[in-house]
C-alpha cells in the first residue's frame, strides 16, 4: 500500500482570465477532498507577488494557471494533467493518491483496471519481487500522471499478446500494432520506448476528445512535423490509406505524421495565415522554424512532396500579412513580406516595434510612438515602425522575441539592438538620436517610408513560437 500527503498548487496571476476561471472549481475540490483519507490538499500561490519568485524559478512556471502534484514532502513533482472541472479534478487526484500501479489477478481486474481506449503499461513477473519489479514500480510513480499502470504473474489474463516467461513491460494501445512487449527495465530508456511507442504512426487530428492526448504527444516530439489537412466528411477515404504508406515508409527518418479534420484544425489554419479553401493542404514544421506547405494537394502526390523535402527541393513557407496598399500613419506598418526593404536594408535609422494585437502594454504604448514618429517627421532618416508578431514570421537570428511588446534599433549602416529603456516619448528619442547614424545611407534603390514594395528573396528561417 502507497500512501503519501500529497499538496496541488495552483499558480495563479491576479489578471489570468483562465485563473479566474479555475478558482471556484478549484475551491469546490479542494472542499471535497479535504476529507479524503488520507489527505489530499490543495494549496495556492499568487506567482505574481514578489515573494513567490524563488518558488515561481524552482518550478519553471512559464503560464498561468499551472497545478503541479507534490508529494513526499515537495521532494517528488509532477504535472497535473488532468480535467480543469471540479469533478474531474477530485477524479483525478484520487486516483494519483492511491498506489501507482496495481496488480491484475483475474479478468474482473482486466475489466477495472484496463481502459481499450488508452494507452496502459502492465509489467509481467514471474514474481512480484525482485530488481525489474522495483524498477519497473519507479517507473510507474515517474510516469503516473501520463499512463495507467498494473502488473501482474499470469499474462495469459491480457486482452492481447502472448504469454511470457521473464519479465516483460508490455504496452497496450489502442492503435497501429495494439500493443509492443520490450524486457528493457532502466528506468531512463523505459520511458523512452514508451513515448516513442504512443505516438501513433499517423496521429488523428479531430473532434473526439481521446484523440486529443496523442495530438498533445506529437507536438511534443522532436521530430519534424508534417501535417495534413482534410475535410474528413468528404476527402477522408482518398487520403487516410494513402497518407499512412507514406507515414510508414519513413519510420525511424525524423519524421512523425497528423492528418487532421479541417473543422478541427482552426487554430492551426490561423497559426499558419492559412484559410480552410486551401485544404487538402499539407505542412511539414521543423523544429528550427522552417515551414514548408503545399495547398490543394491531391492523394498522389504525398510521397514525392515528401520525397522532395528530403532531398532539400522544396521552398520555405514565410506567414506575412498582406503588403498594406496604404501605409501614411506616423508608424509605418511593416509584415513578413516588407522588412527587409522597409527595415533592414532601408539604409534609414529604424525603431521597429514587435507587437501582439491583444497585448494591453502595446497599446498603452501606441500613442507614445505615434508621437515620437510625428516629432520624427520631417527626418528622411529616422523610420518609426511596427510589426504584428502574431500574424508575421520573424527572420531568425535578427530578432529574439520574448514577449511584448518588444522594441528593436536598427541604425542607418545596419546595427540592431534591443531598446530596453523607459518608454516615454522623451527616453525613446533620446535613445534614437544617440544611437543613430547622422548620414543615413541611400542608394538608387532604397525604399521610402511609406513604400509597399515586397522584400526580395530571402532564405531567412523564420521562428515558430515567440
Amino acid at each position: 500500500m502507497y500512501s503519501f500527503w500529497m499538496n496541488t498548487r495552483a499558480y495563479t496571476f491576479e489578471e489570468c482570465g483562465h485563473c479566474k476561471k479555475l478558482a471556484p472549481e478549484y475551491e469546490k475540490a479542494a472542499s471535497i477532498l479535504s476529507s479524503h483519507d488520507p489527505p489530499i490538499v490543495l494549496a495556492k500561490l499568487d506567482a505574481s507577488d514578489d515573494s513567490s519568485k524563488e518558488l515561481a524559478i524552482k518550478y519553471e512556471l512559464r503560464g498561468f494557471p499551472t497545478i503541479k502534484i507534490l508529494r513526499d514532502g515537495g521532494k517528488n513533482v509532477q504535472e497535473y494533467k488532468g480535467p480543469r472541472d471540479a469533478d474531474g479534478i477530485v477524479a483525478y487526484l484520487k486516483k494519483q493518491s492511491g498506489p501507482a500501479s496495481a496488480e491484475i489477478k483475474s479478468k474482473e481486474d482486466v475489466s477495472s483496471l484496463i481502459d481499450e481506449k488508452k494507452i496502459n503499461v502492465v509489467g509481467v513477473f514471474p514474481e512480484l519481487s525482485g530488481q525489474e519489479f522495483e524498477k519497473f514500480i519507479t517507473l510507474a510513480e515517474k510516469l503516473r500522471a501520463d499512463y495507467d499502470f498494473a502488473y501482474t504473474v499470469d499474462a495469459k489474463l491480457l486482452p492481447r499478446g502472448k504469454p511470457v516467461d521473464k519479465p516483460t513491460i508490455r504496452l497496450l494501445k489502442p492503435f497501429d500494432e495494439l500493443f509492443v512487449d520490450f524486457e528493457d527495465f532502466d528506468v531512463d530508456a523505459a520511458e523512452k520506448i514508451i513515448a516513442e511507442a504512443t505516438v501513433p504512426i499517423v496521429t488523428i487530428f479531430d473532434q473526439e476528445p481521446e484523440n486529443q492526448v496523442y495530438v498533445s504527444k506529437f507536438f511534443k516530439t522532436p521530430n519534424a512535423k508534417v501535417l495534413l489537412f482534410v475535410n474528413f466528411s468528404t476527402e477522408l477515404d482518398a487520403f487516410q490509406s494513402k497518407y499512412k504508406d507514406v507515414a510508414v515508409s519513413y519510420k525511424g527518418d525524423g519524421l512523425s505524421f497528423l492528418l487532421g479534420d479541417v473543422e478541427a484544425g482552426a487554430a492551426a489554419f490561423k497559426y499558419f495565415g492559412l484559410e480552410p479553401k486551401q485544404a487538402p493542404l499539407i505542412i511539414i514544421m521543423v523544429n528550427e522554424g522552417e515551414k514548408y506547405i503545399s495547398t490543394h494537394v491531391q492523394p498522389d502526390v504525398l510521397a514525392s512532396w515528401l520525397n522532395d523535402y528530403k532531398d532539400g527541393k522544396l521552398k520555405q513557407f514565410f506567414k506575412s500579412e498582406p503588403i498594406p496598399e496604404v501605409n501614411n500613419e506616423p508608424v509605418k506598418v511593416v509584415v513578413r513580406d516588407t522588412l527587409r526593404d522597409l527595415v533592414l536594408n532601408s539604409g534609414k535609422n529604424v525603431l521597429l516595434e514587435f507587437y501582439a494585437p491583444w497585448c494591453g502594454h502595446c497599446k498603452a504604448l501606441a500613442p507614445i510612438l505615434d508621437e515620437v514618429a510625428l516629432s520624427f517627421e520631417k527626418d528622411s532618416d529616422v523610420l518609426i515602425a511596427k510589426l504584428d508578431a502574431t500574424a508575421n514570421d520573424i527572420p531568425k537570428g535578427e530578432f529574439d522575441i520574448k514577449g511584448f511588446p518588444t522594441l528593436y534599433f536598427k541604425s542607418a549602416s545596419g546595427n540592431i539592438s534591443q531598446y530596453e529603456g523607459d518608454r516615454t516619448k522623451e527616453a525613446i528619442i533620446e535613445f534614437i538620436e544617440k544611437n543613430r547614424d547622422k548620414t543615413a545611407v541611400h542608394d538608387s534603390e532604397s525604399v521610402k517610408a511609406d513604400s509597399t514594395k515586397p522584400e526580395s528573396v530571402t532564405t531567412d528561417s523564420a521562428k515558430d513560437e515567440l
